[in-house]
């Protein structure tokens, strides 16, 4: 007899094998995921269906090959939004596989983006259309063709500024988004105020959020693990989030142009970078700059985190705009 339930796999051993099992039989990588809540269907002692969130997303959906005539996502998606909406969750995004948009749609959800292997979908709100209005909001001219930038700027350094500065000499305008995802060192009110204070000299240049829509947890996850990512699974989700860019974000802003840093440290940036490349095509100009040095070193946000935990205010000085150091120092980071 089926029945579902809860499954804690940070404490049932037994289950989280089976969870895994099923996870590897289905195609999915989760040892990586972060998780706040899952739900299994057991036939017996038998996991034949599961699905969880983290937040507002939907993740590690998966049944059992023989159950799939059961009905059993349908009724594991039921829960989990139920589930969520129970915990004032209003707003739900998902990854999943082509051949589920017949399912996602029937149960309110509707298609952001997508490709071949892959669709990102949502339902509730603030939904696309939302952050979409947003940006027409901040729209500076309707016949004005500009460059965008996308950056955590955790914290925002001489680097991100000379990337800023370049774009905006060669711009008609620029659009930075600055990364709304709060999972980095600094939090997301302190970075875009720092993007925001290294940017005031520039009279053509805008800052916007990035909400759930450009490397997010829903679009890139990756992007957060850094080197404990599966450089595969990077590639698609960057594939995606470039995608989105490229077809809804940049044909809003009017953008021609999208700026970005080269990447000597981090593989999946570097990859990034790449898919950008081959999604961008001849339709959207992908421009990379070399990252600036002091004396040889080449400026990163990581040397300047681990320079503020070390008290090296002389690396500080050489990689910090005035606005920054002072914005860390007046807010006691310093």
């Amino acid at each position: 007899m089926l029945s579902l339930k809860r499954i804690w796999l940070d404490k049932d051993k037994k289950t989280y094998n089976q969870w895994l099992e099923l996870m590897k039989k289905s195609s999915l990588n989760p040892t990586k995921e972060q998780i706040d809540y899952s739900v299994g269907i057991f036939d017996d002692d038998k996991l034949v269906a599961t699905g969880s969130y983290e937040g507002k997303i939907l993740k590690c959906l998966a049944v059992c090959k023989d159950y799939q005539s059961e009905n059993l996502l349908t009724q594991i998606l039921v829960h989990l939004l139920e589930k969520m909406r129970a915990e004032g969750v209003n707003h739900f995004l998902v990854y999943t596989k082509p051949e589920n948009e017949d399912l996602f749609t029937s149960l309110g959800f509707h298609k952001i983006i997508g490709n071949d292997l892959i669709i990102f979908m949502e339902q509730g709100f603030p939904d696309f259309n939302d952050y979409e209005k947003l940006l027409e909001s901040k729209k500076v001219n309707l016949n004005t063709t500009a460059s965008g930038i996308v950056m955590n700027a955790n914290p925002f350094t001489r680097g991100h500024q000379y990337l800023i500065e370049t774009a905006a000499s060669q711009s008609e305008h620029v659009y930075v988004f600055v990364l709304s995802e709060d999972k980095s060192y600094f939090s997301t009110k302190d970075r875009v105020a720092m993007v925001e204070l290294g940017v005031a000299h520039l009279d053509n240049v805008t800052v916007l959020p990035t909400a759930d829509y450009i490397v997010s947890s829903a679009t890139f996850p990756s992007y957060f693990l850094k080197d404990e990512a599966e450089l595969d699974i990077a590639r698609k989700q960057a594939s995606l989030d470039a995608k989105l860019f490229k077809d809804r974000i940049a044909k809003t802003l009017n953008i021609t142009k999208r700026f970005v840093g080269e990447e000597p440290y981090s593989a999946v940036t570097e990859i990034y970078n790449e898919s950008m490349r081959q999604v961008f095509g001849n339709e959207l100009e992908l421009v990379v700059l070399p990252r600036i040095d002091v004396g040889g070193n080449v400026i990163s946000a990581t040397k300047v985190r681990t320079a503020i935990k070390e008290n090296d205010y002389i690396l500080l000085g050489e990689f910090l705009p005035t606005t920054t150091y002072n914005y860390l120092k007046e807010h006691k980071e310093l």
